[in-house]
Formats: C-alpha cells, structure tokens, sequence
C-alpha cells in the first residue's frame, strides 16, 4: 500500500502546491472536498458489510467490537492496531487517509528545496526514514516472530502495517516527488527511462518477494522504484500513452471504489455460492474480477460522484 499513499501525497502536492504557497488554499475547502470524495463510498462499502459485523462478534470481546463499531465509521480504526482491519479490511488505508488529509494543510507549506540535487538528497532522508520502524521492528522482533512474513499478525506487526504514523514518510515522500516531477519536462525522454526501470525493478521485487524481508516490502524498500514509475507514467511517452488507454482509464477513476469494495464484495459473491448454483463457478476468478470492476464503475457512477456534489452544494450554502 506503500505506492497508493505515497501516490496520494504526489497528487495533492501536484493540485494544491502552487495555491498553498501563494496562500489561496483554503483549509475548509480542501477538507470538504476531500471528505467528498472519501467518505460516501467508504460508508457505503460499511453498509453493504453488515454481514461481517456477526464475524466480528463471534471474533472479538463485547468491548473490542463495541470500540470497533465507534471507531471505524469515524476513520479512526487504524490508530487501534488490533481493531485496523475491523468491519472492512481494506478500509484502515482510510484511516491512514483521513489523517494525511488532516495535516496535508500544514505540510503543504513546509519549505522544500527548489534545486534537483537537494530534492534527490531529501528524498533519500524520507526513504532511509522510511524503513527506519521496519527495521526496528526486525532488529528487535517485538512480537517474538524470528521471521516476520505476510500472516504475522502481532500487535506491532499490526501497527507497524496498519496504523498512520510508519506510513508518514511515504506520504512526504510523495509530496517532495511532485517538486521533482515539477522540475523535469514532460516531454523528456530521461521519464521513460524512469518509468521502464520502476517498473521493471517493482516486478523483480514482487517476483522474489518471499526473498524479500517482509517488514520492508510491505513499506519503506520500494520508494525510489515507485517514483521511477510515477515520473515515467507522468511524462508524454509510450508508457503513458500505454496506460491512458480507455479501459485503464476507466478502471483507474473507479479505483477507489474497487479498493475499498473488493474484499468483503468478494467475500459475499463467494460465501453465497451464487456462481456454484448459477454453474458459472468455471469462469471463476475472472468472472468474479469482472463483477468486481462493474460494481466500482457503477458505484462511482451512481453513489460517489452525486453525494460528492451533493456534500459540496451544502457546504456551499452553509
């Protein structure tokens, strides 16, 4: 998840930089427009996931499950490692979100380098800060697991994957990343070298990943590879062109709403035996991939977009 959130600093440093800094920002409005945009899909997504609140019961102490029915509509989920992953499993990246829009105001006005050298040299700092806990984490095993992996699920494993603040310096990360990206043309062709070797070093990692120390995987190790591939897909080469290809496009709008959907809709397609009793079980996964990419387009459509306009114009007459 590392790649989203230090994506999601790229963005909002690439929209709200210039303004920030010529002090238009307004801080109500980004919050409100943000909100927007989060948390419609986010609340429908709880809604359609009751069914896994009787899991939680089943699972948890009577305090834990009430203290996780409070937190997670809240968007605060995350900063309780053991309740993160309660109700919607995808939705503590939320969390992380919420609080990155928080303090995204302040941040945006902390006076970065202008020149190339000293941004890369920044970049570096946030990168090695970056896999600081991670490294910590192994130094010291605090949960007693001598090899830490995908389904260690110790209390700090939890919080060191899960909670928002491990996940800062990939956000700040990604706001430095778009002062650099300011800096080189877009037409240059120095991006798709960037972005053909990102890419090609991401899918080197992923294919030996269980060579890989997972703490590190999972945030911190592939920042440099992320920022090759983010200025390789924002220039004007192949590779973007590539990638703005219609159905890419498509997908891409809608991939909020497939992240925060996917899990328990995949869940619900599955534990109903719908696909056994209809006999398309034989097209499965792909098929349930499908439905999964129709169901985020038509929730962007119909449930995303218009409550997004419909927060905006109350505010507005707030």
């Amino acid at each position: 998840m590392s790649f989203f959130l230090l994506l999601s600093g790229f963005v909002l440093a690439y929209n709200y930089s210039d303004r920030a800094q010529h002090g238009q920002l307004s801080t109500k409005s980004f919050w409100i427009a943000r909100i927007s945009r989060l948390y419609p899909i986010y609340l429908f997504a709880l809604l359609i996931s009751t069914g896994m609140l009787l899991d939680e019961w089943h699972a948890r102490s009577h305090a834990q499950f009430a203290w996780g029915v409070f937190l997670t509509p809240l968007l605060m989920q995350g900063w309780s490692p053991s309740l993160s992953t309660f109700w919607n499993t995808p939705a503590w990246t939320m969390c992380t979100e919420a609080f990155f829009y928080l303090i995204f105001p302040l941040v945006i006005l902390w006076k970065r380098p202008k020149r190339l050298s000293a941004l890369v040299g920044l970049l570096a700092c946030l990168w090695c800060l970056g896999m600081l806990m991670p490294s910590l984490y192994m130094h010291f095993h605090p949960d007693g697991d001598l090899h830490p992996g995908r389904y260690t699920d110790g209390f700090w494993m939890r919080a060191l994957k899960f909670s928002p603040p491990p996940h800062v310096p990939a956000f700040l990360f990604g706001i430095v990343l778009s002062d650099v990206d300011g800096l080189i043309p877009r037409s240059s062709r120095v991006r798709m070298l960037f972005g053909i070797l990102g890419m090609s070093g991401i899918y080197c990692i992923l294919y030996y990943g269980d060579h890989m120390p997972y703490p590190l995987m999972h945030d911190g190790l592939m920042m440099p590879l992320f920022a090759l591939a983010v200025l390789g897909l924002a220039g004007h080469n192949f590779i973007a062109s590539f990638f703005g290809f219609f159905p890419f496009v498509a997908v891409g709008q809608a991939s909020y709403c497939l992240y925060i959907l996917h899990f328990n809709l995949w869940n619900l397609i599955h534990n109903s035996h719908i696909l056994d009793r209809t006999g398309l079980a034989r097209f499965d996964p792909w098929l349930s991939y499908a439905l999964l990419v129709a169901a985020a387009v038509l929730a962007m459509q119909f449930i995303e977009r218009p409550a997004q306009r419909a927060i905006k114009r109350v505010f507005a007459h707030a």
